[in-house]
């Protein structure tokens, strides 16, 4: 079993600004589409960097001398009397991902970096997508019953050619529980472990027996 990828969850519509864009367009784009980052792009679509509300209220404080109240009465951050550009103003360089990885590769370059969200990028560094940290939240915080239903049909029978009711399959928070038996032994383990490859799956209880020990120098007992 394979993680689900970053293409099939990623948003492809994406706020994004260009390097010479202003403090205040960008302000406006992230009040507009209610938004705490975007990236940042070159002419050419290219991701260079990635600004976030933060940055502007960090800028915006410390110019005001660490007052509070560096903002406008509509919420965007007072512009700063320097002029900055969304150039000037980015994080890079950018922390990106491509619609191939994982969602788990996702979720540890966040976790890693501290950061909500992530770039999609083709491979020559074009923009194509955005993952959020919601986003992957919801492939693991999946419904039970979709877990059952891919464990059964992906695991069970695309990948160890069972019929479905050869084994038992119950899911709790998360939690699959697997019962019945199988022809040999060294399919449990197969099974056990697939299982909990599959996204949003927390734990896997084996209640699983066999009809042959097929372990090396067993002498095919059934258990």
């Amino acid at each position: 079993m394979k993680h689900r990828k970053i293409g099939n969850v990623m948003t492809d519509d994406v706020v994004r600004v260009g390097h010479g864009a202003s403090f205040e367009e960008v302000s406006q784009l992230l009040a507009r589409h209610r938004i705490n980052g975007l990236p940042v792009v070159d002419d050419d679509d290219k991701v260079v960097g990635v600004i976030s509300g933060t940055d502007l209220s960090e800028l915006t404080g410390r110019q005001d001398g660490g007052h509070q109240g560096g903002g406008r009465a509509d919420g965007v951050p007072r512009q700063p009397p320097d002029g900055r550009t969304a150039w000037q103003l980015m994080s890079r360089p950018a922390v990106t991902v491509h619609p191939q990885d994982t969602i788990v590769d996702a979720a540890r370059s966040m976790d890693r970096h501290r950061i909500e969200r992530l770039p999609v990028v083709d491979e020559e560094d074009r923009l194509i997508g955005i993952v959020t940290r919601r986003d992957l939240l919801r492939v693991f915080l999946r419904p039970d019953d979709e877990i059952r239903a891919e464990v059964i049909d992906e695991v069970l029978v695309r990948s160890l050619w069972l019929l479905p009711h050869t084994v038992t399959v119950t899911v709790t928070d998360g939690v699959v529980r697997l019962e019945g038996r199988l022809d040999r032994h060294s399919e449990i383990p197969i099974a056990v472990r697939m299982a909990g490859q599959v996204d949003g799956v927390v734990a896997v209880v084996d209640r699983l027996t066999y009809r042959v020990d097929d372990s090396p120098g067993q002498g095919g007992a059934a258990s």
